[in-house]
């Protein structure tokens, strides 16, 4: 595991649960108002944090965390995610997985094998505009099957979009709500631009405020079970 950044203490990453972060290096997708960017682009790595040194601490922390959340960059570009998540399970702690679901078969591995709690996925944009929302050679037809692994895994999930004004629309906030449509929780994530993946978007990127971000949850929320602005 190529591990680029480590949070020993969240109380907001995993619902209802204590958890630490577990931030991997690397990603396949390429999206401008990425704000981890040192995750992403390789020339802003730093040297990766042992895995041992990361499995020492949960080991030590068992009894006082619940949960362990894995996120990016992208986890599942990490060709060893499959034993590292298994390591987590053998120390009795949820797992979360969070991922832009370019991976369907890694999802259904880790279900498969039963080490996986909670996944959260990113979904970027409708399925016609995935290359160009996320700057990348991406199959449109992979989102969807990891849209429907998840739906019917029977874990706990959520997805989630980073609503920026400049990219997505309330037509396509409500495609993205027919695609995911029967979930049981979507998740508006508000834009902030503190630090982006191409610094030149800030120059013609404009925002949601709070009132629009309402009322996109509104247009939204009659496809999904639970709809929030976060």
């Amino acid at each position: 595991m190529l591990i680029g950044g480590f949070q020993r203490f969240s109380l907001i990453d995993y619902p209802g649960k204590i958890c630490a972060i577990v931030f991997t290096q690397g990603c396949n997708f390429r999206c401008p108002y990425c704000h981890n960017p040192e995750l992403v682009n390789p020339e802003l790595f730093e040297a990766p944090i042992p895995e041992e040194n990361i499995l020492s601490f949960l080991a030590n922390r068992r009894g006082k965390l619940d949960a362990v959340e894995i996120t990016g960059g992208e986890p599942v570009l990490q060709p060893d995610l499959i034993d590292f998540m298994s390591e987590l399970k053998n120390l009795q702690y949820l797992v979360k997985l969070d991922t832009n679901g370019s991976n369907p078969g890694i999802l259904s591995e880790a279900i498969e094998r039963g080490i996986v709690d909670y996944f959260a996925m990113d979904v970027k944009a409708p399925l016609e505009r995935y290359p160009e929302i996320t700057n990348s050679r991406v199959d449109p037809a992979k989102i969807e099957d990891s849209i429907e692994i998840i739906m019917s895994s029977g874990l706990d999930y959520e997805f989630r979009t980073t609503v920026v004004k400049s990219q997505l629309s309330k037509r396509d906030i409500q495609e993205i709500g027919e695609l995911i449509r029967g979930s049981k929780r979507y998740v508006l994530q508000k834009f902030v631009p503190v630090k982006v993946l191409d610094s030149k978007f800030l120059d013609e990127v404009s925002f949601y405020t709070d009132d629009e971000l309402e009322y996109l949850r509104d247009a939204v929320k009659g496809y999904v079970v639970e709809c929030e602005v976060r």
